[in-house]
C-alpha cells in the first residue's frame, strides 16, 4: 500500500503536534504529504488514557497558549478550551493564599518585562567582553556547525557530493540569555518581594523547571503567554490536539505502526514496507528519534515529569474533594503543581466521580508509583481537603520536556539542508506552543524550496507586550 502510495512531496516522520500541524499546513498549500508514526496511535506525548470512563493525560501540563496563536495552525480553531479559574492559588504548607488575576497577571507581566530588561544589560556586557576577545564563537554558529557536521556524515552515508544549502545561515546572535534563578537574583530589576510568593512556583510549572535552571528569554515568554491569556485544558484531554489536527488531512495520510529506519533527502527506509520515495523529508519526531535519523543533531536534556491521576467521590461526605477550579502551587514538598481536572472539564469524568492531576517534577518524578503515591498523599490531603482517595494512574517520562539551558535559541534552524527538515519542541520552546511554530516554520521552508509561495507572512511568534 505504501508503494502504490509512495508518490507523495512530502514524507513526515512522527504524528505528534508538530509533525500534524505541518502536515495541515503543506495540504493546505496543494502538497501532498504521507505522515508515517512508529506507535500504533497518533499523538507522541500528548496521549490521553480511557479506564472506566476516565480521560487521563501522561502530560498534566496546563496550557497557556493563546486563541489567537491557535486559529494560526488549521484545524485547532474547533478546539474547545477549559479554562482554569482566574488567578492562582498557592499552598503553603498549612492554607491556602489566593491571588487575584489582576495580581497575578499584573506580576507575571512586570517580571517578563524586567527578564527583558536584566538581558538587555547583560547583553551590553557581553558585547564589550567580546569586543576584546578573539576567536571565541557565539552559540548559534556553534550550532550550525553542528548542523553542517550532520549534513557531512548523511553525505557519507548516502554517498551524496558536498552539501549545498538552500538559505546562507543565518548571522549569530548574542548571547544575551542566562539562567532564570540568575535573573530572578537581580535586584531591585524585580517587582516586589512579594511577587516572589507565586513566580518562581509558577514559573516552574509553566517549564516544568523546578530548579530554574533554564532560559530567562523563555521564562519571560511564558510569564508574557500566562499573563496576557488564560491557563486552560483542552476538553476530553489533550489528545484532542493532534485529533483535530489529523481529522481534516486528507484520507490515508496518516498511517500508523510503520517504523522509519533511515530518511535522506530523496525518500526514507521503512522496516515494514522498505524505501517510500518523495520530494522531501520532515523528522518530526522527538529529539532522541530524531537525532537516531540525523547523526550528530544535538540532543537536549530533558525534565523529567510524574503525573499522578486520583479520584474520590466528586460531592457529599467528608471525603470530597474542594471545587477549586485554579491552579494550585504548593511551595513545599514533592507535589509542583496540583487542579481539578474533573471540575474544570467535566468530560474527564465519570457521573459523580471526581478527579484531581498532580504533577511531580524533578529527581522525585522518578521514584516508584507506589512510593510517590504515599509520598504525595499528605500534601493531598491538605490542599484539596479529600480523604481518602483511589489512584488511578501514574505516568512517567524521563524524557517530557527538553530543557531550554541559557543561552536558548527559540528558532533552531529546521532545515537540514534543502530535501531534508528537522521540526519539535526540541527545536523552538519546549512547549505545545514551541511545537506548533516549528511545525509551521518547517512547513514554510519546504514551500519556499519547493518554490511555492510563502506558507504565511505572519512572524513565529506572537508580538510580545513591551
Amino acid at each position: 500500500m505504501l508503494r502504490t502510495a509512495s508518490a507523495v512531496d512530502v514524507v513526515i516522520v512522527g504524528a505528534g503536534p508538530a509533525g500534524l500541524a505541518a502536515a495541515r499546513h503543506l495540504t493546505g498549500a496543494g502538497v501532498s504529504v504521507a505522515v508515517l508514526e512508529a506507535s500504533p496511535e497518533i499523538g507522541g506525548r500528548s496521549v490521553t488514557d480511557h479506564l472506566d470512563g476516565f480521560r487521563l493525560d501522561h502530560c498534566g501540563r496546563p496550557l497557556a497558549v493563546p486563541a489567537a496563536e491557535l486559529r494560526r495552525t488549521p484545524g485547532l480553531g474547533e478546539l474547545t478550551p477549559r479554562p482554569f479559574a482566574p488567578g492562582l492559588s498557592v499552598h503553603n504548607g498549612q492554607r491556602v493564599q489566593r491571588i487575584s488575576a489582576p495580581r497575578s497577571a499584573r506580576g507575571a507581566l512586570s517580571a517578563a518585562r524586567a527578564l527583558v530588561r536584566a538581558d538587555r544589560r547583560t547583553e551590553r556586557r557581553t558585547d564589550r567582553q567580546a569586543a576584546r576577545q578573539t576567536g571565541r564563537l557565539p552559540d548559534r554558529r556553534a550550532e550550525q556547525d553542528a548542523d553542517r557536521r550532520t549534513v557531512r556524515r548523511l553525505d557519507r552515508r548516502t554517498g551524496r557530493a558536498a552539501p549545498s544549502y538552500a538559505a546562507p545561515p543565518a548571522a549569530p546572535a548574542p548571547a544575551v540569555d542566562r539562567p532564570i534563578r540568575d535573573a530572578l537574583a537581580s535586584r531591585p530589576a524585580f517587582p516586589p518581594r512579594a511577587h516572589d510568593a507565586f513566580l518562581r512556583p509558577l514559573l516552574g510549572a509553566l517549564l516544568c523547571d523546578p530548579q530554574l535552571r533554564g532560559s530567562s528569554r523563555g521564562a519571560a515568554a511564558a510569564l508574557r503567554g500566562y499573563a496576557e491569556g488564560q491557563l486552560w485544558l483542552p476538553a476530553g484531554g489533550a489528545f484532542a490536539v493532534p485529533e483535530l489536527l489529523a481529522a481534516a488531512l486528507p484520507p490515508g495520510t496518516v498511517r500508523t505502526s510503520v517504523r522509519v529506519t533511515a530518511v535522506s533527502t530523496t525518500g526514507v527506509h521503512t522496516a515494514e514496507h522498505g524505501p517510500v520515495p518523495c520530494r522531501a523529508v520532515l523528522v518530526a519526531t522527538g529529539a532522541r528519534d530524531a537525532a537516531e535519523l540525523l547523526p550528530g543533531l544535538r540532543v537536549p536534556a530533558f525534565h523529567p515529569v510524574a503525573v499522578l491521576h486520583h479520584t474520590a467521590a466528586a460531592s457529599g461526605g467528608r471525603g470530597a474533594p474542594s471545587r477549586d477550579t485554579a491552579l494550585i502551587l504548593p511551595t513545599d514538598g514533592p507535589v509542583a503543581y496540583t487542579y481539578a481536572a474533573g471540575a474544570i472539564d467535566a468530560s474527564r469524568t465519570p457521573p459523580g466521580r471526581a478527579l484531581l492531576t498532580t504533577v511531580v517534577l524533578g529527581a522525585a518524578a522518578g521514584l516508584p508509583p507506589a512510593v510517590l503515591d504515599r509520598a504525595v498523599r499528605p500534601q493531598l490531603d491538605r490542599i484539596h481537603g479529600a480523604q481518602p482517595r483511589e489512584l488511578l494512574t501514574t505516568h512517567h517520562d524521563p524524557y517530557a520536556v527538553p530543557a531550554m539551558p541559557a543561552p536558548h535559541d527559540p528558532e533552531r534552524p529546521v532545515r537540514v539542508l534543502a530535501g531534508l527538515y528537522v521540526c519539535g519542541d526540541h527545536r523552538d520552546t519546549g512547549t505545545l506552543q514551541g511545537a506548533l511554530n516549528s511545525g509551521r516554520r518547517a512547513a514554510r521552508a519546504i514551500l519556499q524550496d519547493f518554490g511555492l509561495p510563502a506558507l504565511t507572512t505572519e512572524p513565529d511568534t506572537l508580538p510580545a507586550a513591551a
